[in-house]
């Protein structure tokens, strides 16, 4: 982890670009904090033992999100954001192909888990949990991105003829969450219960993508 200098603790930070420098501390401070929310929830969760986890003074973090809201913030629109976008976007690519449309899904799912593995934990905290910090985020921010705007693709494959009739094409997208975001965020418990190796995000991909070329008798395995 970055470790902060004397004059980053003296100076207080002029107009312009942050220097390099900066944004290594900064992205070090937003780790942090983002352990700390997985560990313990965004609630109960103070600056100062961020700044604890961070081996910094709460005046470091004050100097770079201002408070603990423009932190969350920071988190939302720096990596949650880009992150749900590029799920977006493969989707977008996609055309009308249900298959196609849930492969992207499923493995646009798989590369975030990948490389954000604190996603699943804080999504359960955070969106699942009552009272959860992000779950308004879900609402207003992610559901017309993300699940509804594939229920809709979904919904128009299905009158086309391309998805089976008896499928709720909300209840699809409920599956999809299920068998990506779920599994990961169990991976820690598995391994113990059954006396297993940890199962990597790729395989977990497949996994799910088998169990719904047999569910929804499709062919999800051309990659996407």
């Amino acid at each position: 982890m970055t470790t902060p200098t004397s004059s980053h603790r003296r100076r207080t930070r002029g107009a312009g670009r942050p220097s390099g420098e900066d944004r290594d501390l900064r992205e070090a401070l937003l780790d942090a904090a983002i352990q700390r929310f997985v560990r313990v929830g965004i609630g109960a969760t103070s600056l100062r033992s961020i700044a604890d986890e961070a081996g910094v003074t709460p005046a470091m973090l004050h100097y770079y999100f201002g408070d603990k809201e423009r932190l969350v913030q920071a988190l939302i629109g720096e990596r949650l954001a880009p992150a749900l976008t590029q799920v977006q976007e493969r989707m977008q690519a996609a055309g009308d192909d249900p298959a196609k449309l849930i492969e992207c899904f499923v493995r646009g799912i798989g590369e975030v888990i990948r490389t954000h593995p604190w996603l699943p934990p804080l999504w359960v905290r955070e969106v699942l949990c009552e009272g959860g910090a992000l779950r308004q985020l879900l609402f207003h921010e992610v559901a017309p991105k993300l699940p509804r705007m594939l229920a809709e693709r979904l919904t128009e494959a299905q009158k086309a003829g391309r998805l089976p009739a008896h499928l709720d094409p909300r209840m699809v997208v409920v599956s999809l969450v299920g068998l990506t975001l779920f599994p990961a965020a169990g991976a820690p418990i598995w391994p113990q219960v059954f006396d297993m190796e940890a199962s990597t995000t790729d395989a977990m991909t497949e996994h799910a993508l088998s169990l719904l070329s047999q569910g929804l008798q499709m062919d999800l395995g051309g990659g996407a």
